[in-house]
């Protein structure tokens, strides 16, 4: 739940406040309904089949097709550590640090959890700072208090229509569907109520962590380009003052490396169990496509825009992966009782029909 709340869906939720105050809230609280299916699947096919995605693949079509669908798979992952990057390197320069050493900085630390297995004690360390940056949100609300303005906005101008993808984007994240099959087979008592019941959970509390930070960005009222970083940390003002900076500089650095813990493991999951290859391999894999992926933040100047546009592509990312995920749904051979049918499945394939409709849309909007 906190992973999918990256350091990217922060800043998509910042600009979104900053640009409309709370127009874009409705589209915030539907996606709740999405995110809840198009996970459900996911977490529904790791409970099902005790395996995730590229093993089911593996084992249910030929070896070829596994190995095609590694391509998506390492896709998905490059943009993915592309955007967590991208998150640290904006947080860290609102530290003062130059992309240039935070980044590579990042990379080597990371590197370091991969290959240790760290990522249990890493990950309650990140937690509890998220959780602290996420209580900083809820206090700047409830010191400032509501702004005046409508959660019901509507536009055909450019800018709405591509911020509206980019949360989009930013709250179906491609690598969560390989990390919660994966992570839902892993589990010593399967259950899909019980998958079912948390991905319910998470979605609704993720959405609801969204519209704060979204509630809370809408009193900074900044029209025009795109924020800077800067400008959008104005929003922790009243809890942090003078220091606000910092603390949404260390908020988007914790975002993005708990986000990264999450891809490392979805994207190594995924390829392994394609290939056949055992978890024994994940390693040099996380190498292979984190180098290349370290590389464009460092390299591109404006990293909010490169933020956003990553989250809008990720809406056609999605694609690969969700429909693999549906059609094996659908398969009762491999589902058995838990097979997608009825108003499940015909929900499935509208949200990724929609979800691509609206993709094209704010893209077209740009040209």
């Amino acid at each position: 739940m906190i992973a999918d709340v990256d350091a990217a869906s922060i800043l998509a939720a910042s600009e979104s406040g900053a640009s409309y105050g709370y127009g874009l809230i409705w589209i915030l609280l539907l996606l709740t309904i999405p995110l809840f299916i198009v996970q459900e699947t996911a977490g529904r096919i790791g409970a099902a089949t005790g395996k995730g995605l590229g093993e089911v693949i593996r084992l249910n079509y030929s070896r070829r097709i596994a190995i095609a669908m590694t391509v998506p798979m390492a896709v998905t992952d490059v943009f993915s550590y592309v955007a967590e990057y991208t998150g640290i390197a904006i947080g860290m320069g609102l530290l003062g640090v130059s992309p240039l050493i935070s980044v590579p900085s990042a990379f080597v630390v990371h590197l370091l959890v991969v290959y240790r297995r760290k990522y249990g004690t890493v990950e309650r360390i990140l937690l509890g700072i998220s959780l602290v940056f996420i209580a900083s949100y809820v206090g700047s609300l409830f010191l400032r208090g509501i702004v005046d303005g409508s959660p019901f906005y509507a536009s055909s101008e450019p800018r709405f229509l591509y911020l509206a993808v980019a949360d989009i984007g930013a709250v179906i994240m491609p690598f969560m569907l390989f990390f919660q099959a994966s992570a839902t087979a892993e589990k010593p008592a399967r259950s899909v109520w019980a998958s079912r019941l948390e991905t319910l959970i998470g979605a609704v509390v993720s959405e609801v962590i969204m519209v704060v930070i979204v509630m809370v960005s809408a009193g900074l009222q900044f029209k025009g380009d795109f924020s800077n970083p800067g400008e959008l940390s104005g929003a922790l003002s009243f809890v942090a003052g003078a220091d606000a900076p910092i603390l949404f500089g260390i908020g988007l650095v914790c975002a993005a490396f708990l986000a990264l813990v999450v891809v490392s493991l979805a994207g190594a999951w995924g390829i392994t169990e394609a290939l056949g290859w055992g978890r024994q391999r994940y390693f040099w894999i996380y190498l292979a496509e984190s180098i290349p992926a370290m590389l464009v933040p460092v390299l591109f100047p404006d990293l909010v825009t490169l933020a956003l546009t990553l989250l809008v592509v990720f809406v056609f990312v999605l694609m690969g992966p969700g429909i693999v995920a549906g059609i094996i749904a659908s398969r009762k051979d491999v589902m058995g009782e838990n097979v997608s049918r009825g108003p499940w499945k015909a929900a499935y394939w509208l949200c990724l029909a929609l979800i691509l409709f609206f993709g094209v849309i704010g893209v077209a909007a740009q040209l």
